[in-house]
């Protein structure tokens, strides 16, 4: 029970920083302007064969 416990510890603890160093968030003055804005298509249907 202790080995499945120790795997476990060091199969989460290993995965950290994996993807690369932390990056902050983006700042208050790179975010798009406020609003809405929805584009898309959208099909209801049956298909037959």
């Amino acid at each position: 029970m202790r080995i499945l416990a120790f795997l476990a510890v060091t199969a989460t603890l290993s995965a950290c920083g994996v993807d690369g160093r932390p990056t902050p968030p983006p700042s208050v003055n790179d975010n798009p302007p406020p609003g809405i804005s929805i584009s898309g298509e959208a099909r209801i249907g049956v298909v037959m064969r």
